[in-house]
């Protein structure tokens, strides 16, 4: 195989030197020698009616003008705001929940009930699911859940379907056989369902999650009821169900001890209650040695008699008569009766108030803000007592607060790049283009999203704003240094003073010259740019080792690298597609501009 290998790797190179030799120089000094020399020629007039006249103020006030434009059309195209990429699922979890206290065999019976219905849903996508797996009574938490219960749960059952790799599903979109499975599996009687898939990115709350807090608990159970009735009657499509992170109904087995008989028969409720335990979790009275190996004995009631009452309150309580001094037994039930009552699973606090969650999954295919955003208009006027909060929480929070950092961060940025450009260029003019340019590239962004109809991710679509100002500013600094440059020379040849203020011809020559130079690593630098993003963008995958050893290059396109790095890519894509155009036009008009007031207010001073 390693000879194979390089064999083919020979070969390629061999290859590439005949491609090279016949079709890419030739190529590239048509380029160089035709194309570019047009395009500058072309560049040249476009830049001198530019600066001609009063077309730098137009020019200036159409940019503003398309700023405002691509903003509003983006807000008018209503696209997806997303927190972190939607990812095609790997796999599909399946949650089954049975009333409290159901037993592990009835749990059992109807998770295999269901797991049938899933098995007819996947048929048609057989060769794109890996396995199904079935657990029930463990195992049934949540993994994308912090601090999920990972205990016994015999009324739980999860089921999971994993996916082969994206490129071997021959087009099966996940997301849509979630869809599937999300509506056919809804009104099975006797059990909760609820479906939810990997999620990539940092751990996250729910995408609808909503607290309430007070004092009082059965207040805040009515609230928490009220609240779930009005949003189920309103029919909000996207909502899997509404649920309560509170057990209400969790059934419990009161044992009343009589402490005035227990007393006088001279036993503690200490021993009433090891005696309980003992009979049903049992306890550990020896250990049996096998070689190196030891095993615990414990002593506990049999299965029949655990799960009868009856035979529980007649255990005996062994203890030592204080009165005289002899070992003596009597019932359970001779100092202690017992009663069936319903209690809560848990008390939650939050800032020492007591709490209740509402929460519920987003059906694949529906947009979590949307969602959010018309229960926030539902409940905004709804009447809630005095002392008691409301509060959207989750995801929703994680997102607006890592909306604020990345807003922040963003404003450090500029900052920080306005103060080095200030002591740079020894000028506050210069640092306001370069600053403008940061923000009219925003709108190449704005305006291929809106256009494409793509979704706004607010992380990477946040880190593909923050690495295209880098490219902006780094262009526009070395336009405006070369500008400088070609000025200073053209004093030294009129003999002029290093400040002097140049003719206006003068400048504009300059800048057009400076221009004329910097066209060609602009646009190297753009297309080569956006040419590296774009298999990134696409995703595009290439499987090198087979193309060596194999000649089978194994070219697909998309997976879940295109999901997660795609908006990234695009924004940069977009937003330097458009910044060309600033770093080549707008960038000397803005310099012109600011020249002109510069020179004007020096005049004036």
């Amino acid at each position: 195989t390693g000879l194979r290998m390089l064999g083919s790797l020979a070969l390629v190179f061999a290859l590439l030197n005949l491609v090279n030799g016949l079709y890419l120089t030739p190529l590239s000094h048509t380029f160089q020698d035709k194309f570019l020399v047009r395009l500058e020629r072309r560049y040249s007039r476009i830049l001198s009616w530019a600066l001609r006249g009063r077309q730098p103020l137009k020019l200036l006030s159409g940019t503003f003008g398309l700023l405002i434009f691509s903003i509003v059309f983006f807000a008018l195209m209503k696209p997806n705001v997303e927190f972190f990429p939607v990812n095609e699922p790997k796999y599909i979890n399946i949650f089954l929940e049975m009333p409290e206290a159901t037993d592990v065999v009835a749990t059992d019976s109807l998770a295999r009930i269901v797991e049938q219905k899933v098995t007819t849903i996947l048929e048609p996508y057989q060769h794109a699911v890996s396995s199904v797996l079935t657990n029930v009574g463990a195992g049934t938490s949540d993994p994308n859940e912090m601090g999920g219960a990972n205990g016994i749960t015999p009324n739980k059952a999860r089921i999971t379907i994993n996916f082969v790799e994206f490129k071997y599903r021959d087009g099966v979109i996940t997301g849509n056989v979630m869809k599937e499975l999300s509506a056919s599996l809804v009104g099975i009687p006797g059990v909760d369902i609820s479906v939810d898939k990997n999620r990539d990115g940092p751990p996250m709350g729910r995408p609808i999650n909503m607290e309430i807090a007070g004092d009082n608990f059965d207040q805040l159970l009515l609230i928490s009821e009220d609240i779930q009735q009005l949003i189920e009657q309103e029919n909000i499509a996207g909502i899997e169900g509404l649920k309560v992170d509170l057990e209400m109904n969790k059934a419990e087995l009161l044992v009343n001890i009589d402490r005035d008989m227990a007393r006088r028969m001279g036993i503690s409720t200490a021993q009433v209650g090891s005696t309980i335990r003992t009979a049903l979790f049992g306890k550990e009275v020896s250990k049996f040695k096998d070689g190196e190996d030891e095993y615990p004995i414990t002593i506990r009631l049999a299965d029949k008699y655990r799960y009868d009452v009856s035979s529980l309150m007649n255990q005996r309580i062994t203890f030592r008569s204080q009165s005289n001094g002899r070992i003596m037994q009597i019932p359970v039930s001779s100092v202690a009766d017992y009663a069936y009552n319903n209690t809560y699973g848990s008390v939650n606090r939050k800032d020492m108030k007591r709490q209740v969650t509402i929460y519920s999954n987003v059906i694949e295919g529906y947009n979590e803000n949307v969602i959010n955003d018309q229960l926030k208009k539902l409940l905004a006027d709804y009447p809630m007592p005095e002392s008691y909060d409301l509060q959207f929480t989750g995801k929703q929070q994680e997102q607006e607060q890592t909306q604020d950092f990345l807003s922040k961060a963003l404003m450090i940025a500029v900052a920080l790049i306005t103060l080095i450009l200030v002591s740079q260029f020894n000028s506050a003019f210069k640092p306001i283009i370069i600053i403008m340019t940061v923000l009219f590239s925003t709108i190449g962004v704005f305006l291929g999203l809106a256009i494409f109809n793509m979704d706004f991710v607010i992380i990477m679509t946040g880190i593909g704003i923050v690495s295209l100002a880098g490219i902006v500013v780094n262009n526009a600094i070395v336009l405006i240094d070369y500008i400088d440059l070609l000025k200073s020379r053209k004093r030294q040849e009129l003999g002029l003073e290093e400040n002097a203020i140049l003719d206006a011809k003068s400048a504009v020559e300059c800048i057009k010259q400076a221009g004329q130079k910097r066209l060609r690593p602009v646009l190297l630098t753009a297309i080569t740019t956006v040419l590296g993003l774009l298999p990134l963008a696409t995703g595009m995958n290439i499987n090198f080792a087979s193309l060596l050893t194999e000649f089978n290059p194994q070219i697909f396109f998309g997976g879940d690298n295109a999901i997660f790095w795609g908006p990234m890519a695009w924004t940069v894509i977009f937003g330097l597609t458009f910044a060309t155009f600033l770093t080549l036009v707008i960038v000397p008009v803005l310099y012109l501009l600011f020249d002109k007031l510069k020179n004007k207010l020096v005049s004036n001073g």
